[in-house]
C-alpha cells in the first residue's frame, strides 16, 4: 500500500510538471533574412544591430580592431566597402535611439565608444565615452535597452547574472538573477545547479523591448532561445529550426524584432523570427 502510495505521488508530480511546461508558450523559429560578412578576418560575429530612422542594420566582426564592420540596407543588401573596420576590439553593439548614435563596448579595459558616421550612415572614427572595463568580464557583449536608455550584460563568471548598467555614467542600476527552467518566484531554488548555467551562450544576452520577455538567452545544449523577464524568471521557449549555427560564445544577437545567428562556416548572420 505505502509503494503504490509513493508511486502515485510521483507520478502526480510528473502530470503537474508536464501541465507546467503546457501551458509555457513555446514558438518555432522560421529563418527570415541573412546578412553576408564582407572583409577578411575574424572568426566570431560580436553583434547585429539596426538604426530604426535610416533603416540600417550594423554588424560587427569580434576580435580585432582590423576586422569588418558592416552596413546593410533594409533589404540586407551590402552598401558600405570592405575595407571598412570595426576601429576597435568590439564586444556588444548597439544603436543608442536617444543620442542617435552608434555604440560599442570592447574588450575588457577598451572602454566605450561612439562611432562618427557620415552623410550614408557609414562609420569613419570613434569618440570615446568611457574609459576602462565598464562591463562585468572581458568578453561581455551589450545589448541596449531603448525605452531604459541602458545596457545590459550577461555574466556568468560566479553567479548567472544580467547586469544593468547606465549610459549616462556607466554606473550599474541593477543586477538581474536568471533562474533557468523556473517560471514562478515560488519555485525558485536559492540550490540551483550552477552546471545548468553552462548550457548557455557565456557571452551574449539580447534584449527585446518585449514586455515581460525582455531578455533573451541562447540555450547551446536545447537548441533554443528563452526568454525571461526582469524577474530572471523564464516565460518563453524559441525552438531553433535544426542546423541553426549556436555557438558557447558570441554570434548571437538581436534587432529589429529579429534573433540573429552567426555561421562561422558560411560568414552571414542567419536572422530567425
Amino acid at each position: 500500500m505505502k509503494q503504490n502510495l509513493l508511486l502515485s505521488v510521483f507520478l502526480m508530480a510528473g502530470l503537474l510538471g508536464f501541465a507546467q511546461l503546457k501551458k509555457q508558450d513555446t514558438v518555432v523559429l522560421k529563418k527570415v533574412m541573412e546578412l553576408k560578412v564582407n572583409g577578411e578576418g575574424g572568426a566570431n560575429g560580436a553583434a547585429v544591430t539596426w538604426d530604426p530612422v535610416a533603416k540600417r542594420y550594423y554588424a560587427a566582426i569580434a576580435g580585432n580592431a582590423g576586422f569588418p564592420m558592416n552596413v546593410y540596407n533594409a533589404s540586407g543588401e551590402f552598401i558600405s566597402d570592405t575595407s571598412l573596420k570595426t576601429l576597435i576590439d568590439v564586444r556588444g553593439l548597439w544603436y543608442n535611439t536617444k543620442t542617435k548614435s552608434l555604440q560599442a563596448n570592447g574588450y575588457s579595459e577598451t572602454g566605450w565608444v561612439s562611432y562618427k558616421l557620415n552623410a550614408k550612415g557609414i562609420p569613419e572614427s570613434v569618440i570615446t565615452i568611457f574609459e576602462g572595463m565598464i562591463q562585468p568580464n572581458e568578453h561581455a557583449v551589450g545589448t541596449y535597452d531603448a525605452k531604459g536608455n541602458s545596457v545590459y550584460f550577461l555574466d556568468v563568471s560566479e553567479d548567472f547574472v544580467v547586469e544593468n548598467y547606465n549610459t549616462a555614467d556607466g554606473k550599474i542600476i541593477n543586477t538581474i538573477f536568471i533562474h533557468p527552467a523556473t517560471t514562478k518566484a515560488e519555485d525558485i531554488d536559492l540550490d540551483w545547479d550552477v552546471e545548468s548555467m553552462f548550457d548557455y551562450n557565456a557571452t551574449s544576452a539580447v534584449f527585446t523591448g518585449i514586455p515581460k520577455s525582455e531578455i533573451g538567452l541562447l540555450n547551446v545544449v536545447s537548441n533554443q532561445v528563452e526568454l525571461f523577464n526582469l524577474e530572471g524568471l523564464l516565460v518563453k521557449v524559441l525552438r531553433l529550426p535544426e542546423g541553426a549555427p549556436v555557438h558557447e560564445m558570441f554570434n548571437f544577437s538581436y534587432c529589429n524584432g529579429i534573433y540573429w545567428l552567426f555561421d562561422k562556416e558560411s560568414r552571414r548572420w542567419m536572422g530567425y523570427k
